[in-house]
């Protein structure tokens, strides 16, 4: 492990790290940074920050809202970088850039994945680029200094949790269910069988995503899981605001409410 998110992990003893999702641009560009400060003082170990798409296949309605707004408000991947740049300025944690690939291809591969480590972004999730797809982007990405964080889902064999595990970087994420993002009131029955088999198959610390919105999900997750990512819930909750001053508050109050009493 190497960089600010591999450090992050190698040091984080027991605790369990809080990773919002927040789609960059949402609801206006001129906001992004001021709200990824804002997650930070709500105690943020890494930020999740999400790259706008006309057509994402892997998020839910809330996230397919915010990122189609994003985009009306001009929102591009060199702006989201240049907002990912300034936030690095004054801050250090993690960023870990979500976003697919077709943008990624028109920008150019390599280029993006230079620019966006010159940025300050340490990670990336490419969801609709499976690991027996993505080798001819992997050597450049980690030349360039990014983790790539692949994809496991519930129904994951035991041969394929190794596989995302082995070709990750510094952590992988299990995605809690099957389907698309979304703020859940419950998680299936087989969800604590699913991490188990996930932490038997994986040496690499891994993240749980999709559904989590309350503290106990949290808390339910985690461990085995080295931290939980919190998105839908979050931007609804953006969304209920009016004002970007609220906005600020809210980011910061919902994400401080969503540690687990110890």
């Amino acid at each position: 492990m190497s960089g600010r998110l591999g450090a992050l992990l190698a040091g984080r003893g027991d605790r369990t790290l809080l990773i919002p999702y927040l789609t960059a641009g949402y609801p206006d560009p001129g906001e992004t940074v001021d709200l990824l400060r804002a997650l930070e003082e709500g105690g943020a170990d890494v930020i999740e920050i999400g790259l706008p798409f006309s057509d994402p296949l892997a998020d839910g309605p809330v996230i397919q809202a915010t990122s189609h707004r994003a985009l009306a408000a001009g929102i591009t991947h060199a702006r989201i970088l240049e907002l990912a740049s300034r936030f690095r300025a004054v801050s250090d944690v993690p960023l870990v850039a979500m976003g697919y690939l077709n943008p990624i291809l028109a920008y150019g591969a390599p280029r993006f994945f230079a620019d966006a480590a010159a940025a300050g972004v340490d990670g990336l999730i490419v969801p609709d680029l499976p690991p027996e797809e993505a080798e001819p982007y992997l050597e450049p990405a980690r030349s360039a200094g990014l983790s790539w964080i692949f994809l496991a889902a519930p129904n994951s064999s035991a041969a394929r949790l190794g596989q995302v595990d082995a070709l990750s970087g510094d952590m992988s994420y299990c995605v809690s269910v099957a389907g698309v993002t979304g703020a859940r009131d419950s998680f299936p029955r087989e969800l604590a069988a699913y991490l188990a088999r996930a932490e038997a198959a994986m040496k690499k610390p891994f993240v749980v995503g999709f559904g989590i919105s309350r503290p106990e999900h949290v808390a339910r997750v985690a461990p085995p899981a080295a931290g939980a990512v919190v998105g839908s819930a979050l931007l609804r909750a953006l969304g209920e605001e009016t004002s970007a001053r609220a906005r600020r508050r809210r980011a910061t109050a919902f994400l401080r409410a969503l540690r687990p009493a110890p």
